[in-house]
């Protein structure tokens, strides 16, 4: 029996961190189908603008520092909608600032990672919460 696919947005606004995820989801064991959002206004615009009607995301992959929006202004708007307000979102950035831990979980993020510099740890850490998120953690929606 198939396993149908999960879908992720990953919101991110750098090039080579974005092909590194997309590299690392795909080498994962979990079938996926990834959407990218290149600034938190592509993310606001994919989850509540015009073409918002279709199937939401299986888990968010929120980058915080963005052009336009800010990712913790998409995780605070994220957790003010009734639909997608216990949608899973992890929050994956290279900020390790105290203040960014602090208000990514107040505002409702489900984990906070750091980017690992190291390419290898890179893809192990993406390829991880992949299987955690998509694969083993249960939420309202998959059961």
């Amino acid at each position: 029996m198939a396993t149908e696919p999960k879908t992720i947005l990953l919101v991110e606004d750098n090039a080579d961190d974005e092909q590194l995820t997309l590299r690392a989801m795909r080498q994962s064991e979990v079938p996926n189908i990834i959407r990218v959002a290149r600034d938190g206004a592509e993310a606001i615009d994919h989850l509540f603008g015009a073409g918002a009607g279709k199937r939401l995301p299986d888990l968010v992959l929120l980058d915080l520092k963005l052009p336009k929006i800010s990712g913790l202004e998409v995780l605070q708007r994220i957790r003010s909608e009734p639909t997608t307000k216990t949608l899973p979102i992890v929050v994956l950035t290279s900020s390790d600032e105290e203040r960014d831990i602090v208000e990514s979980y107040s505002l409702g993020a489900n984990s906070y990672i750091r980017k690992p510099v190291d390419f290898d740890e890179f893809i192990d850490a993406v390829k991880q919460l992949g299987l955690y998120w998509l694969s083993m953690n249960r939420t309202m929606r998959n059961g």
